[in-house]
């Protein structure tokens, strides 16, 4: 029989996974990034300077010299950060998820430390976070380096791009987190979802030159909300307060169901 001192032992050992869960799953998650480290670092450097580079130096020649009171640079660059973090979002919030369940159910495993399902949802959201910090930072860099950020608030658009990812991949995640079998459905929420999104979030260019019947692709897109906040920031763009307001509160709405739904679908899932 178990004595009274063995079972305290037991009690105790558990309580620290019961209270700092969600950190031990985010360093597990955060420590299995160094598999592709090497990746991670090349994509953070190159693409921003890619990117700007290709559109400050090259098409920005093919088009009208301002948008408003920015130049095309000044424009752009917000939407490729917020851009830059929904990509990095969206890779972290499908197959990390899926193969959790599936392929290395090791949430399995953690909801056996005890660990709940909640915990494991929100480590997973942390290590997420942990991610595009200094992805979307690497990136403000070389706005900072290409002229492309006219205002001091311009600093702003890390913690806007990181909100916009985080909005993102929230929703992916819920729908990630019920599936069962792969069947190409990540490949699917990249052709479908993510590539479509930044085409017609205004990215290149503002959404009102698109026909009618297309702008509201913008509208319900939290990338395009999340770039218009970054351009406010960024060089000033004059919008109406209650359009900001619902720049900030439409992606909040959608990260936050987001959030609820894939915790309650992963602790029912465990629990199964």
């Amino acid at each position: 029989m178990t004595t009274a001192v063995e079972r305290d032992a037991i009690i105790a050992a558990g309580s620290k996974p019961r209270r700092w869960g969600s950190f031990y799953v985010a360093e597990h998650r955060i420590r299995s990034m160094r598999a592709y480290l090497q990746t991670l670092v090349v994509t953070s450097f190159g693409n921003p300077l890619v990117y700007l580079f290709g559109l400050g130096v090259g098409l920005a020649r093919l088009v009208p010299t301002e948008i408003g009171h920015a130049t095309y640079l000044e424009f752009v660059a917000p939407a490729l950060l917020a851009s830059a973090a929904v990509t990095v979002a969206a890779e972290e919030c499908t197959y990390p998820v899926l193969m959790g369940f599936k392929w290395n159910p090791i949430f399995y495993a953690m909801n056996a430390a005890p660990i709940s399902g909640t915990q494991i949802v929100n480590g997973l959201v942390l290590a997420v976070g942990v991610r595009m910090l200094p992805t979307v930072g690497i990136y403000f860099v070389f706005m900072l380096l290409f002229g492309a950020v006219p205002s001091a608030l311009g600093v702003l658009g890390i913690l806007i791009a990181v909100f916009t990812g985080m909005s993102v991949g929230l929703l992916i995640m819920a729908y990630t987190s019920t599936i069962v079998e792969d069947r190409g459905q990540m490949a699917l929420i990249q052709r479908f979802g993510i590539m479509p999104m930044f085409l017609f979030s205004g990215t290149f260019f503002p959404i009102t030159q698109l026909p009618v019947y297309l702008q509201w692709i913008g509208w319900i897109s939290p990338l395009w909300h999340g770039t218009q906040l970054g351009r406010d920031a960024s060089y000033g763009q004059s919008e109406p307060v209650w359009l900001i307001a619902v720049h900030i509160a439409y992606p909040l709405a959608l990260g936050a169901f987001g959030w609820w739904s894939t915790a309650r679908t992963v602790t029912r899932r465990l629990n199964a």
